[in-house]
């Protein structure tokens, strides 16, 4: 089954694309700017697929970050917040409406290659706090892609009931290099070690027992 990925260059999407090339379905890789703070993570999509040998296109959508109004991810004005991973904590970092917007570009990619499969790396911890990496929202979205287009396209999202730990565990067994890998909202040098989304990749590594290569700043 021939597959486009969305690949940000985290840690869940680097285990995906990991998982797909070892079974050689993965067709190309799919990242996106849409005026993350963290677009150094494209940096990383961009090793990670040069080292597997997939094919690696990134869509330039930075213009649309001012729809996105008062979003911590996107917005000079608001800073990504400190703390645990929390619904409470991290609400302000929920880009609206995201993943729709990937899944829609990376389905007209899939049917102008002839591609079989768009896969996507929602996974379980999210369900609290992004409504869009929900299976009740997958599950409307891969009926809207498969009537897309005559040959059916699917929505792969094998993540999409596992903790963040589970995922770091099959990681390791595919041999990733989490190194390579970024999760830090904030985007600096280094994973700041402070903000939820560090605070939750701390964690992973530590439930799954897998020793944690990233360099933090604290």
């Amino acid at each position: 089954m021939k597959t486009v990925l969305i690949y940000s260059g985290g840690l869940d999407s680097t285990v995906l694309l990991h998982h797909l090339a070892s079974t050689g379905s993965v067709a190309e890789a799919v990242s996106v700017n849409y005026g993350q703070k963290h677009f150094k993570e494209l940096e990383f999509a961009a090793e990670n697929c040069r080292r597997l040998g997939v094919p690696h296109r990134v869509i330039d959508l930075s213009s649309l970050s001012d729809m996105f109004g008062d979003c911590a991810l996107t917005s000079p004005k608001v800073e990504v917040p400190d703390g645990s991973y929390a619904p409470e904590n991290m609400s302000a970092t929920v880009v609206p409406n995201r993943n729709m917007i990937l899944l829609s570009f990376a389905a007209a990619r899939a049917i102008a290659k002839k591609c079989d499969a768009v896969a996507y790396a929602a996974h379980g911890g999210d369900h609290a706090l992004y409504a869009d990496c929900t299976p009740e929202f997958a599950d409307a979205m891969a009926g809207a892609i498969r009537l897309a287009d005559a040959r059916k396209i699917e929505l792969l999202r094998p993540f999409i009931n596992m903790a963040k730990a589970q995922i770091v565990s099959l990681g390791a067994k595919l041999g990733v290099d989490f190194s390579l890998t970024w999760s830090c909202y904030k985007g600096g040098e280094r994973h700041c070690g402070k903000c939820g989304t560090c605070s939750e990749r701390r964690q992973a590594f530590i439930a799954a027992g897998v020793p944690d290569p990233t360099a933090y700043e604290d």
